[in-house]
């Protein structure tokens, strides 16, 4: 459903030879991956057909049809002082993080595309709105975290931290060096500490190199924490994340529940909700919504779910709903 003019970087092995493998070697190993901690398997579940069909009569068709909306107007990056933490949302899981004088930007994408998926707004921000970034974080290899062209755009000798298998898609960008984390360990930029936690989701960018690492990040300095979910399904993990970390503000998906696959791969708002208190954070800013239509809900749902929600649990003061390209001081 996603296209990337890059290839694959990896060579193809005897198990990743598709005119090699017969179908039910195929679905031995996705079920092996399965069974992975924290991977979800590759494998549709009941229903997958029906999904999909959902998703193109309802969705996909639809936003194809319609024109694409222009970005909000007169979003600036505000400066963040040394006590403070910027958070600017530059749509989908893309954010600006300022903290300790240090310019960490996560999971850039500016594309209209995703292969036949198109962005439903113009961004409010480009690359050439932003400050010069200091490290680029990568959550996982799926296209719309690691989008190549995007990073194209703010490439030039920085640090890039990626999960375990991943340095290889950037090893020919423009980056002087690239930090591979595999999941609780840790990298030092400055003053900024960098952990790569756990998440439920899977990593690979081709069919067949499911190798790749997946997770989120923890960003701390000065006595203050950022975490940035990534991608993930509800699970039991976020609990520890939360021990093992004193969160200020939580960035954390919301949409692309309603998944075509059936498969259990992201929360919907409720659950995003539930992983914020397992997580202890003082604020949540959501993400995931309202940029890519990569779920059969319906566009404006995740947000409105969320709100409704944060209201019901006493949350409504504590869940930063914002625009794209919108920020916010903490």
């Amino acid at each position: 459903m996603v296209n990337d003019p890059q290839p694959s970087p990896w060579p193809a092995t005897p198990e990743s030879k598709v005119s090699s493998v017969t179908r039910t070697s195929w679905l031995s190993r996705f079920r092996r991956n399965s069974d992975s901690a924290n991977q979800v398997g590759l494998l549709p579940r009941e229903g997958w057909r029906q999904g999909n069909l959902r998703f193109l009569g309802d969705v996909l068709i639809p936003t194809l049809l319609s024109r694409r909306l222009p970005g909000h107007t007169g979003m600036e990056v505000p400066g963040a002082a040394s006590h403070e933490i910027g958070i600017t949302w530059l749509g989908h899981a893309a954010f600006l993080i300022q903290m300790e004088g240090v310019n960490v930007l996560v999971d850039p994408n500016w594309a209209l595309w995703l292969g036949p998926v198109k962005r439903i707004r113009h961004p409010s921000i480009y690359a050439h709105d932003l400050p010069r970034i200091d490290v680029v974080l990568i959550t996982h290899a799926h296209f719309d975290h690691l989008h190549i062209p995007s990073l194209k755009r703010i490439a030039e000798g920085q640090t890039i931290i990626v999960p375990r298998g991943v340095g290889s898609i950037v090893k020919r960008l423009d980056f002087n060096q690239i930090v591979e984390l595999d999941t609780w360990q840790h990298a030092n930029f400055r003053d900024l500490k960098v952990t790569l936690t756990p998440a439920k989701h899977w990593g690979a960018r081709m069919i067949h190199d499911t190798h790749r690492h997946f997770g989120g990040f923890l960003v701390e300095g000065g006595g203050r924490t950022v975490f940035h979910c990534g991608d993930s399904a509800m699970f039991d993990g976020f609990q520890e994340i939360g021990q093992r970390a004193d969160i200020s503000t939580a960035l954390m998906p919301i949409g692309a529940y309603d998944a075509p696959s059936c498969r259990p791969v992201h929360m919907n708002p409720e659950e995003a909700l539930d992983a914020f208190e397992m997580l202890g954070a003082e604020w949540m800013v959501p993400m995931h919504h309202d940029t890519f239509p990569l779920g059969g809900e319906p566009l404006h749902e995740p947000a409105e779910r969320l709100r409704t929600a944060a209201a019901s649990r006493g949350f409504g003061d504590r869940v930063q709903i914002l625009l794209e390209g919108q920020s916010l001081l903490f």
